[in-house]
């Protein structure tokens, strides 16, 4: 029950709901166990002893406690809905909120199909006992518990003849709970595996058609499919062994108490009428006993989802705020790296080593060099998507610690060089960081990023639905959107991380000119594998493994024989070579 104790939080503030479904629910079992009491004073009474004037009372109370049954049932189940339903509403949400809080360091090892699972499949697993595993475990508890009494109450010695079985009964039951849980867990895992392989294909359909692996993809899909349907076959084992053997001993009971219950009537120690109530109060027992294997099952499922549940609401928050953050109202977007080491994977090796520069507002600071020499790295730092190992990264003097996080991101604006669109119209894509942008405010960004005359040759213009992950644009338009977007938020940092990689130079050459009014009195960082993108910037930082080897301007960096001199060479050769043999 450790599971639920630390899930308590989300269900016990409904708990009106289910003690009351819990009322409803002794009142059905009261009932339940009524109806052998009526039958045996209809055999012995009526049918043997010949009192025929109880048959009108014997009949209403019949009908009265159907009736009464019917709305228990209808009050029990319709709480006990509401009780599962209210907590894991506040459950699913709690999730969602703590996956938002997580850093990117999560995300680097977490699986998308993985987490869909666990949000989706587990949640509602989780919901299921709520809403009716727990109130069927009392019901069982109930109506074993007085169908025992009474029992006793007709006959000491056959009570006990009947129940030699049971103690084996709960042990099988027992047994059955330590094997089925971990292959219980085992099967929540491989459909996590399952799910995040089919998200992943899909995703990446593209690449998987133009390089022709839908054979390759097939064959990964078969194997967690086959690993899925391995344990699910595993589980069944279980419940094939186990669920037999429930039977078999429950019958045990059932033929003892044919054979003693018989011999006593005989003896007239016992009435027949008692006998055959005794009969349908040992299936009360012997149901709800076997019934219970059901319900192991689930309390299982539901531990296998909540621990998985858990795993997420207990992750730790790499990125916290201070007790008392500072709400940046106004940033004027001064940023400083003060020997600034950084490493993603313990034991790895840094992506930043001993980081130091300053960038004052307004100026333009241009990151160049190697795939993984630490461009990208460098303003995840500013914004705190990660925190540093070693040093201090300030804004406006102080560290980016001491501000709020939704305060600081707020005048930082990114355009990453693979661009997410949401599946909705292009406005509310470009307003996305800023939701109460006037219409003519959307346009103007749109404009400035070169976007608004490709906007409006589309069907519905700024109301055009986009498809999924902005399916239906080309990359260089889902780029200038982004570029919009970033716009929109009027950032006092800006972040272009290779922004203009996705367009062709024609456009590119626009994007500039209109970026260039853009980043007037706002700090920008533009990161970039082409010399174009960023031989303007006021200063140019030069990485390498993680290490600033070169910076300075265009004009220095290129008088030196360095890094920047041998990037700027491979790319400007073959132009030069083709303007020197049309001379």
């Amino acid at each position: 029950m450790e599971i639920f104790k630390k899930l308590k939080q989300f269900y016990w503030p409904f708990r009106r709901f289910f003690l009351l479904s819990v009322l409803f629910v002794v009142i059905v079992t009261a009932i339940t166990l009524a109806y052998p009491i009526i039958l045996q004073k209809t055999i012995d009474d009526v049918v043997r002893g010949q009192e025929y004037q109880l048959i009108p009372i014997l009949s209403v109370t019949f009908i009265g406690l159907m009736i009464i049954k019917g709305i228990a049932n209808f009050l029990q189940q319709y709480l006990g809905d509401l009780f599962g339903i209210k907590s894991v509403y506040v459950l699913r949400d709690a999730l969602y909120k703590k996956l938002q809080r997580l850093s990117f360091t999560y995300y680097d090892n977490a699986r998308t199909g993985d987490l869909m699972s666990r949000l989706t499949m587990d949640v509602e697993g989780f919901k299921f006992f709520l809403a009716a595993g727990f109130r069927e475990l009392i019901r069982v508890t109930l109506l074993i518990t007085i169908a025992l009494c009474v029992m006793f109450f007709y006959s000491v010695p056959l009570a006990l003849v009947t129940m030699a079985a049971m103690p084996f009964l709960a042990i099988v039951v027992y047994r059955f709970d330590k094997k089925v849980h971990p292959a219980f867990r085992n099967v929540r895992k491989s459909l996590g595996r399952l799910n995040t392989r089919i998200q992943e294909n899909v995703s990446g359909m593209n690449t998987v058609k133009s390089l022709s692996k839908e054979d390759f993809e097939i064959d990964r899909f078969t194997k967690n499919n086959a690993n899925y349907k391995e344990v699910n076959i595993f589980t069944s084992n279980i419940w094939s062994r186990y669920f037999p053997l429930m039977e078999f001993i429950g019958n045990i009971s059932m033929v003892a108490l044919l054979i003693y219950g018989g011999y006593l009537v005989i003896n007239g120690s016992l009435q027949l009428g008692e006998l055959v109530a005794f009969f349908s109060l040992v299936t009360y027992i012997l149901g709800p006993l076997m019934h219970l294997g059901f319900i192991v099952n689930q309390f299982s499922q539901a531990k296998a989802s909540g621990e998985r549940l858990l795993e997420i609401l207990e992750a730790r928050e790499d990125i916290v705020e201070d007790e008392d953050p500072l709400l940046a109202e106004q940033i004027q977007g001064h940023v400083t790296f003060k020997n600034v080491s950084l490493t993603y994977i313990e034991d790895d090796d840094a992506a930043l080593k001993n980081i130091s520069f300053d960038a004052p507002e307004g100026k333009v600071i241009g990151l160049i060099g190697p795939t993984g020499a630490g461009k990208t790295s460098i303003t995840q730092l500013i914004t705190r998507f990660y925190e540093p190992d070693q040093g201090e990264v300030l804004v406006d003097g102080r560290p980016t610690s001491s501000y709020t996080l939704q305060s600081l991101r707020k005048h930082i604006g990114f355009v990453l060089q693979e661009s997410f669109l949401f599946s909705t119209t292009i406005k509310e894509n470009i307003s996305y960081g800023n939701p109460d942008a006037t219409m003519d405010e959307i346009i103007a960004a749109a404009k400035r990023a070169q976007a608004h005359d490709f906007i409006m040759e589309m069907p519905k213009g700024y109301d055009t639905l986009l498809g999924e992950r902005g399916m239906g644009l080309s990359g260089g338009q889902k780029q200038r959107i982004a570029i919009a977007r970033a716009i929109l938020i009027d950032p006092s940092i800006l972040v272009l991380d290779d922004a203009t990689s996705a367009v062709d130079m024609e456009t590119e050459f626009n994007i500039q000119k209109a970026l260039k009014e853009v980043m007037d009195d706002r700090t920008t960082f533009i990161i970039a594998h082409r010399i174009s993108s960023l031989k303007h910037a006021d200063e140019i930082i030069v990485l390498d493994e993680g290490e600033i080897v070169e910076r300075g301007t265009h004009d220095q960096l290129i008088h030196q024989n360095g890094a920047y001199r041998r990037i700027y060479d491979i790319q400007y050769q073959d132009r030069e070579t083709v303007l020197q043999s049309t001379k």
